[in-house]
């Protein structure tokens, strides 16, 4: 009897839900689809669940999530700085390298400067001395000229009581011509000659021969002039040789 009422109620619960299926569905706008499930209506359930699978879930996949995401952070935060040290690194090795650029350039320039200076001065010294050995050659000439005219002046100066000598007056005065003429020449070349008779003894330019005590003159003076003395362009080609006082 109780097999047979079940069996009568399933199949009224089954044609009532095909009956309810075949009908049209009227649905209102954005309305919720309602359930046609079978067994959902005959055996309605209800389940529980704990949060705590979900949570632990949740925390298991936050965990990782948020250890990159700190990761990523620190690494935002980290790069800028390295890449800026970097970048300061590689200005400061430049700016070292265009400092010792600089410095060699202007080192360069002074030794040329240098270079320049120096070649000038031994090429106008080339040239004021050039004929330094010739002059010295030549001093010898102009000494012994020098001495003819001394010997010519004491020979007229013994003569003076007696008739005059015309042809010795007349060497006399072509030989002190020709030295006039000959040391005018030497002074346009830069060769000069100097006689340091009275001043004071200079040992750069006068050579002592002999010093002897002289109560009427200074200490330290030029009375006698043994060989008169040459400069070249303001160079002593040769020193006078003389005779100091010595008190």
């Amino acid at each position: 009897m109780f097999r047979q009422a079940l069996s009568r109620s399933t199949r009224a619960l089954y044609s009532s839900s095909r009956t309810v299926a075949q009908r049209p569905a009227l649905r209102a706008p954005f309305s919720p689809a309602p359930s046609t499930s079978l067994q959902s209506a005959l055996f309605p359930s209800t389940r529980w669940y704990s949060d705590q699978a979900d949570s632990a879930t949740k925390k298991e996949g936050e965990g990782p999530t948020a250890q990159v995401e700190a990761q990523d952070s620190s690494k935002d935060d980290s790069a800028p700085s390295t890449v800026e040290a970097e970048l300061k690194k590689k200005l400061e090795a430049k700016e070292k390298e265009a400092t010792e650029w600089k410095d060699k350039c202007l080192r360069s320039v002074a030794d040329f400067r240098n270079l320049q200076d120096r070649t000038t001065r031994e090429m106008k010294g080339a040239r004021d001395f050039a004929i330094q050995k010739f002059a010295k050659d030549l001093v010898d000439t102009v000494d012994n000229i020098d001495r003819a005219l001394i010997m010519g002046q004491e020979k007229m100066k013994a003569e003076e009581g007696k008739e005059e000598n015309v042809d010795l007056k007349s060497f006399y005065e072509g030989v002190k011509m020709t030295e006039t003429n000959m040391l005018s020449t030497l002074t346009k070349h830069g060769l000069e000659r100097f006689d340091p008779e009275g001043e004071k003894f200079n040992p750069n330019e006068h050579e002592a021969t002999f010093m002897t005590p002289q109560p009427d003159k200074e200490d330290n003076t030029v009375f006698f002039v043994q060989q008169k003395g040459f400069k070249l362009n303001g160079r002593v080609l040769r020193a006078a040789k003389v005779g100091v006082v010595k008190n």
